[in-house]
């Protein structure tokens, strides 16, 4: 049986290459960085090596053990320069990269690389083009060609209270299963119905792709949010987190749309707005449509900025963000996305904040049963908006 190292620094990658040729028939050795694929080569002395470009050195790594004349803050370039240049071997090597820097793929090609394959790319392309350098496996078998490598990893958390007779599992279960560069985190704040249960059987089969992360007691969708976010921060492997609401009232597919728009922009949050999608509805109830503006109007000059929907339970965002608004509870349980634009605005400025905040209309979105607000609890807001004001004055 032929042996391929693959060499990644984002799991969601390794778990899908794994998967696919080992289906195909190899076996199948995985690095997420340099020193440790240095290791392995050695080790395992490989048939095929395919390696990502874009791989810095992560906290773990360990560069004792590096032969000389490889750079100790080494790119997975420098895996095609021990093998070609250092050890002189033979091994082919294949590229898998999002990187569209002609100099840096010219580099590869010059140090020795065999392939340079391109996010996204089915996995059955991959198997083939597996097969052309080193020859057919022992098992022969057809990939799914939908099921692609994508360009970035995203984790999604989804906050779950008594979620059980709304969750649509089927659906999250077949976007990961096609969309391999996405990770689901539900978590569950403390639900007294069977949820928990549901998201754990949710979970089987889908380790690597969907997790759960549990709060005994219910804290508040807030919470939730922030003790997932900071939860999936943690892992170097996410270009992008962001928050959806369990009940899919914003969809998966409008949810890729958010994705797309912050990965081919400069933008570091990308919020799916309702309003082009609301204006039919609330005109049913005239009495809501004034409470929506009115609360539209006062959050707008509470923040100072002219967002039309910043509650939107869709909303994709770089670790930056994160890092910079999500240490510190949020003051109010409803508000939080609110709360999110005022700490970007304390830390960026006015003007930066702005330019960094995108608002996206969304394709589709609907009212989910029970997921509508009371006029009580509209109500309720505008006291939060006056303690957020007062708060972040």
């Amino acid at each position: 049986m032929k042996t391929i190292l693959i060499v990644d620094d984002q799991q969601l990658v390794l778990l899908s290459l794994e998967k696919c040729l080992n289906d195909f028939g190899y076996r199948v050795v995985t690095s997420n960085n340099v020193f440790d694929a240095i290791s392995k080569y050695d080790q395992h002395n490989p048939d095929l090596v395919i390696v990502d470009i874009n791989m810095p050195v992560l906290p773990t790594s360990d560069s004792s053990t590096l032969p000389l004349g490889v750079n100790e803050k080494a790119s997975g370039l420098e895996i095609i320069k021990y093998i070609k240049t250092i050890k002189q071997h033979e091994t082919p090597v294949m590229i898998l990269s999002g990187n569209t820097d002609e100099d840096v793929i010219e580099k590869g090609f010059s140090l020795g690389a065999q392939d340079y394959m391109k996010k996204p790319l089915s996995l059955n392309e991959i198997g083939l083009r597996v097969k052309r350098l080193i020859g057919a496996s022992n098992i022969r078998y057809n990939a799914d060609k939908n099921r692609y490598i994508q360009n970035k990893v995203v984790g999604i958390v989804i906050p779950c209270y008594n979620e059980a007779s709304r969750l649509s599992s089927d659906e999250f279960k077949t976007f990961v299963t096609k969309n391999l560069g996405y990770h689901l985190c539900f978590v569950n704040d403390g639900s007294k119905d069977n949820t928990l249960e549901l998201l754990y059987d949710l979970k089987k089969n889908y380790e690597g792709r969907i997790s759960v992360y549990d709060c005994p007691k219910n804290g508040g969708k807030a919470e939730a949010v922030r003790l997932g976010m900071l939860h999936l921060a943690k892992e170097y492997q996410f270009d992008y987190i962001g928050f959806l609401d369990a009940d899919l009232s914003t969809n998966l597919d409008d949810f890729n749309e958010l994705v797309e728009t912050i990965y081919n922009s400069d933008f570091k949050v990308v919020s799916g707005s309702r309003i082009p999608r609301m204006g039919a509805e609330i005109t049913k109830e005239s009495s809501r449509a004034i409470i929506s503006k009115t609360v539209n109007y006062i959050i707008r000059k509470t923040l100072g900025m002219n967002f039309k929907d910043t509650q939107c339970g869709a909303k994709i965002m770089t670790k930056e963000i994160i890092e910079k608004t999500f240490q510190k509870k949020f003051l109010t349980k409803w508000l939080f996305d609110v709360e999110i634009f005022m700490r970007m605005k304390k830390v960026y400025g006015k003007e930066n904040a702005e330019k960094f905040i995108c608002e996206k209309p969304l394709n589709r979105w609907i009212h989910m049963d029970g997921s509508k607000l009371s006029f009580k609890d509209s109500f309720k807001i505008i006291g939060q908006i006056g303690q957020i004001a007062f708060y972040y004055r």
